[in-house]
């Protein structure tokens, strides 16, 4: 049975940084695309960014720069690192897999997600 588990968000003032991880489990982690999407209060929700299997990496526009995806599959856990964070940033940060289409990060393209972790960018 797939299972992902977020941890590492909290709250964090302007221009901090977090970094968040998502621990895998019940399948072949290294075969499988990463994403990481959030979900702002009355939002739809949106992609961050996602890693494929190759290691290529995609990012929304608002995220270059800024965050950065990365996995580790001895460990079978995929990470973002988010810098420089904006108020704009705070929402629920999802970690989902079993993508559909390659190279497509867009939350209908995901079939397991986790719980989520709450990021909130505030002084």
């Amino acid at each position: 049975q797939v299972q992902l588990v977020e941890s590492g968000g909290g709250l964090v003032q302007p221009g901090g940084s977090l970094r968040l991880s998502c621990a895998a489990s019940g399948f072949t982690f290294h075969l499988y695309t990463m994403g990481w999407f959030r979900q702002a209060p009355g939002k739809e929700r949106e992609g961050v960014s996602c890693i494929s299997s190759s290691d290529t990496s995609t990012y929304q526009d608002s995220a270059k720069d800024r965050f950065t995806i990365s996995r580790d599959n001895a460990k079978k856990t995929v990470y973002l690192q988010m810098n420089n964070l904006k108020p704009e940033d705070t929402a629920v940060y999802y970690c989902a897999t079993y993508s559909v289409i390659e190279g497509l990060c867009t939350p209908d393209n995901f079939g397991a997600w986790g719980q989520g972790t709450q990021v909130t960018v505030s002084s």
